[in-house]
């Protein structure tokens, strides 16, 4: 009965309009006051504060602000540029070279809004400028930058870490294979409709264009390895990883490129401090709405009815990504992850899920959360760009949406998928 109570206000406030921050602490302060439990209230401060005092939260502002660096310092115009020297000979060129832009933008900043802003607004000028229907330019440019959350480095990783304790090293290596997936899904579905359409390619292979714009963003395309080598290297922690990728997308875009004048800093830190601040907002308010379920024992009396529902793994785990997938079509992806997590984690643990693999599934539902109305951050942020209606771009979404949800049914199905490569590098 207290399960129900508790996630039907919680429900009953996010769809009369609340925000979700809001809506996790009213929710959480209202039981114990009907409660009267005015000594559990006093714990509200220091539940809020030690949510988002981790260790390993340090790395969310970095890596936005890398993101915020590369998208004014010129960095993202650079690997644009090279992807496109690399694929664009392909049919449908330029929607292939906006997949592996984003993979290649996706291995610094790991934030699928920071894409879709910055290297989404290079994408669709570009296809514009060489003729390319504005509905497909806008899809795969959206589709695209759900890569970034996947492959390593992800914010959402950092934070589904906070959350469980889950080694962020092992995170960002289980999404290697399944970010690569993502690539190849798309990529493929581009073609498959780029060849329907009879969109343009190039001629040929361009080679002297590949070595002149590889030696232009060359700098910035080491910035994976730079991260992952010092990661497993021992050089720095995960966290301090984001610190590495701001430092050098810093010094790239000031000294190198010079692109980035002393005078753009204060913009660049106030935006980046501002999508910390509603990131980290969430986290606080989720952090003393985690202790109310720990408190009344919600994840227990969960774990029991799924049980009672079926005592099938597969079975319960189709429920719980359906109801992932249903939440992240309300809910942005952070909150999801911040409100399900210590929810599902005891009842895919009983059932033998590996965590890991689990932080792979709910990042890659919240992907499809994105792309979805009525809530979805990237599908808003490129139809404004695009000039488009969301209901268009969603319909021309469908074919990308179709790849991306059957990678996640791969790694659902075949667990190695997102096991493999962390228990190769760092054991069980």
């Amino acid at each position: 009965m207290t399960t129900f109570l508790i996630l039907g206000v919680l429900i009953l406030l996010i769809v009369i309009g609340v925000p979700v921050s809001a809506a996790l602490g009213l929710t959480a302060v209202g039981f114990y006051i009907f409660l009267g439990d005015f000594n559990i209230l006093a714990m509200l401060p220091q539940r809020m504060y030690s949510a988002t005092t981790g260790f390993t939260l340090l790395a969310i502002p970095f890596f936005i602000l890398a993101g915020n660096l590369m998208n004014t310092g010129g960095i993202t115009h650079r690997i644009f540029n090279f992807a496109d020297a690399v694929v664009g000979h392909i049919r449908g060129g330029l929607g292939q070279v906006n997949v592996l832009a984003s993979l290649f933008f996706s291995g610094m900043s790991g934030a699928a809004v920071a894409d879709a802003a910055g290297l989404g607004q290079v994408e669709l000028k570009a296809m514009k400028d060489r003729g390319y229907d504005p509905d497909f330019s806008a899809a795969i440019t959206a589709a695209s930058s759900t890569i970034g959350p996947v492959f390593p480095p992800s914010i959402p990783f950092v934070l589904y870490s906070s959350i469980t304790g889950v080694s962020v090293s092992k995170l960002f290596l289980a999404g290697v294979v399944p970010g690569l997936l993502m690539a190849v899904a798309l990529m493929g579905s581009v073609y498959v409709v780029a060849l329907r359409h009879k969109m343009p390619r190039r001629d040929h292979i361009d080679w002297p264009a590949i070595w002149r714009t590889f030696l232009d963003a060359g700098l910035s395309m080491v910035t994976p390895l730079i991260i992952i080598a010092g990661i497993f290297g021992g050089i720095f922690t995960p966290t301090e990883a984001g610190v590495a990728a701001s430092a050098y997308a810093l010094f790239l875009s000031m000294v190198v490129y010079r692109e980035v004048k002393l005078g753009d800093l204060p913009k660049v830190l106030w935006d980046t401090l501002l999508h910390t601040i509603r990131v980290m907002f969430v986290i606080a308010a989720a952090g003393f709405f985690g202790w109310l379920l720990v408190h009344q024992r919600v994840p227990n009396q969960l774990v029991e009815a799924m049980l009672t529902f079926s005592d099938n793994p597969a079975i319960i785990m189709a429920i719980i990504v359906l109801i992932l997938l249903i939440l992240g079509m309300f809910l942005e992806g952070i909150a999801v992850i911040v409100l399900t997590v210590p929810l599902f984690l005891p009842v895919v643990t009983h059932i033998g899920v590996d965590p890991v693999q689990f932080g792979v599934i709910m990042i890659m539902c919240s992907m499809v959360g994105l792309l979805t109305p009525p809530v979805g951050m990237v599908l808003f942020a490129v139809s404004s760009i695009a000039n488009l209606t969301v209901g268009r771009l969603s319909k021309a979404l469908m074919p990308y949406l179709l790849g991306i949800v059957l990678v996640l049914l791969v790694v659902i199905v075949f667990p190695p998928v997102s096991t493999w490569l962390p228990e190769l590098v760092m054991g069980r």
